[in-house]
């Protein structure tokens, strides 16, 4: 086994990026097919898968925001500029922001609708009382900061590609499971 440091995320840490990322494509499907929230609509149907999915990211975010709480991250290369590596560690904290924020904002909003809100089954308690106007409120919120969540899971995925294939030093290949899979030395 090499000493040097491995720069690849260990196994756990790359399988929690790319569920997220899966569990994100779902549920932007979802939430661009699903009917429009009105006054009386009920929580079934898409609306409950999108419920459901939004309350999955939160429980994935919190286990791997303990697990890199934990387990850190990989030192990063060497060779990443010193302006490039705050923009990304910037990027990354407001990611995680909005990953939390967006999924807790829709569920304040289905709370103040009197909307069940459960996680793989276990009823969760409402985050706002029934006709609450700021859980109303953030109903508006939970869609203008999932645009702008999209936005920076866009510029996050421009970012891997100008690493690739601009900069070519390596940066994607920490979060790819082939590439790290190879690696002697895991987190």
């Amino acid at each position: 086994m090499r000493n040097e440091p491995s720069f690849v995320y260990n196994a756990p840490a790359r399988a929690f990026h790319w569920l997220t990322a899966l569990l994100l494509l779902i549920q932007y499907v979802l939430a661009w097919t699903m009917p429009d929230v009105h006054r009386d609509t009920k929580p079934v149907g898409l609306i409950a898968w999108h419920l459901g999915v939004g309350m999955v990211i939160v429980l994935l975010l919190v286990v791997r925001l303990v697990w890199r709480g934990v387990h850190g991250a990989p030192p990063e290369p060497d060779t990443l500029p010193s302006a490039l590596r705050t923009l990304a560690r910037f990027t990354h904290a407001l990611l995680y922001a909005l990953l939390i924020a967006v999924p807790l904002m829709g569920w304040a909003n289905a709370s103040s609708r009197d909307w069940s809100v459960t996680l793989l089954g276990v009823p969760m308690p409402p985050l706002s009382r029934a006709g609450s106007s700021i859980g109303h409120a953030l109903g508006d919120w939970h869609r203008n900061f999932a645009w702008v969540l999209l936005a920076l899971v866009g510029l996050h995925v421009a970012a891997a590609l100008f690493h690739q294939f601009v900069l070519g030093d390596g940066t994607l290949r920490r979060m790819l499971p082939a590439h790290g899979d190879r690696a002697r030395s895991e987190q």
